[in-house]
């Protein structure tokens, strides 16, 4: 006596048949998924080599101030270790050094520049700060999109069941399986858009963290050199 086996029916269906059996508003929230998840994984891996070149271009220009005779000698070959966070922030820094040295002869608005170095630290941060929210709102929308496409195809399913008069789960199932691929779809696009995301988040305050370190030892040595 054969059975109707439901995993059979399932397996007769590859996830390409799922998609193309579907409607035209569930097809639309495929691709609303798809272009969430495609744009989301662009930004994660832009990201993971921005903070990597970052994080090293930091540590050797690091080295290299803590190592300098004085801030002039920094400022020759700042260029070099481009782009650095690290290396703006001195940028501004050093400006308004300049800026103080050629008005007053030395450094004597401490203030001024501890605002300036500040701008530093707060423009690189927005520039690692760049597209985040664009993962944030992946992690946020596409379970919501994906649970939308589902609950459409899951009407459009049963729809087709009171047409059809047949209360079988054969009858059923395709429909049922068609919805289901959106959901998947937008937990696939949401979970990695939301580790990244909070990894991310992480590396930023680190960096942001070492700049304003750097801002004191700016200071340190803006006190140093151009003492009276």
């Amino acid at each position: 006596m054969n059975l109707f086996n439901p995993a059979n029916l399932i397996l007769q269906y590859s996830v390409w048949d799922m998609i193309s059996g579907a409607g035209p508003l569930p097809i639309a929230v495929l691709i609303v998924l798809l272009i969430f998840s495609v744009v989301s994984w662009a930004i994660i891996f832009a990201k993971w080599r921005a903070f990597g070149r970052a994080r090293t271009s930091n540590a050797r220009f690091l080295r290299a101030f803590r190592k300098s005779a004085g801030l002039n000698a920094v400022a020759v070959v700042a260029e070099q270790f481009r782009p650095c966070p690290l290396a703006t922030v001195f940028d501004f820094g050093y400006e308004e050094v300049t800026r103080q040295i050629k008005s007053r002869g030395t450094v004597k608005n401490l203030g001024a520049l501890e605002r300036t170095l500040q701008l530093g630290v707060s423009q690189e941060i927005a520039k690692l700060e760049r597209h985040m929210n664009w993962l944030a709102t992946t992690a946020t929308v596409t379970p919501f999109i994906g649970l939308f496409g589902t609950v459409w195809g899951i009407i459009d399913a049963f729809q087709g069941l009171g047409l059809a008069g047949s209360a079988s789960l054969r009858a059923v199932a395709p429909g049922i399986s068609h919805a289901l691929v959106a959901t998947a779809m937008g937990l696939g696009a949401a979970i990695p858009a939301a580790i990244f995301y909070n990894h991310y988040a992480h590396v930023i305050r680190e960096i942001g963290a070492r700049m304003e370190d750097f801002a004191l030892e700016f200071l340190n040595a803006s006190e140093r050199n151009f003492e009276e």
